[in-house]
């Protein structure tokens, strides 16, 4: 099932750029970002009251580790976004998108830093199959 899941996202994820970059004409960009921020936060909550992964919720329900960790991935998230959204304003939204998606590359190798996930020469040769794949689009 997360297969499905996986790709339901990443066509979510190309609709966001291609939405973004013919909604960033006219506007800031990190005012864009700061809107879309706040669009996702009400959908997101109205989706949890909708699925009910509210009831029985505390502060107390996560750990301290819990909560650094949630608080540094949205931090990280929020980074993302800005510069996501800065580069997509100026610059051709399928190369934006191929770097921005070279994340990949990094959670490969993080994930085998942090982790402890795999990392052997089928990772390898698939994250530099995605750096020149990234490269090729870039450098038309």
């Amino acid at each position: 099932m997360w297969i499905i899941y996986a790709f339901i996202s990443s066509i979510a994820a190309a609709l966001v750029a291609v939405f973004a970059k013919l909604g960033l004409k006219e506007i800031d960009s990190t005012l864009a970002t700061i809107v879309r921020s706040m669009i996702m936060a009400l959908f997101l909550v109205a989706t949890g009251f909708f699925l009910k992964k509210f009831e029985g919720f505390s502060l107390g329900s996560f750990s301290q580790k819990d909560w650094i960790l949630i608080v540094a991935a949205g931090i990280a998230g929020a980074i993302s976004w800005l510069f996501y959204f800065l580069a997509l304003k100026s610059g051709p939204a399928t190369a934006t998108v191929a770097i921005d998606r070279l994340s990949i590359v990094f959670v490969v190798i993080l994930a085998a830093l942090f982790l402890g996930e795999a990392f052997g020469w089928k990772s390898a040769l698939g994250a530099l199959l995605m750096v020149l794949g990234a490269l090729l689009i870039v450098l038309k």
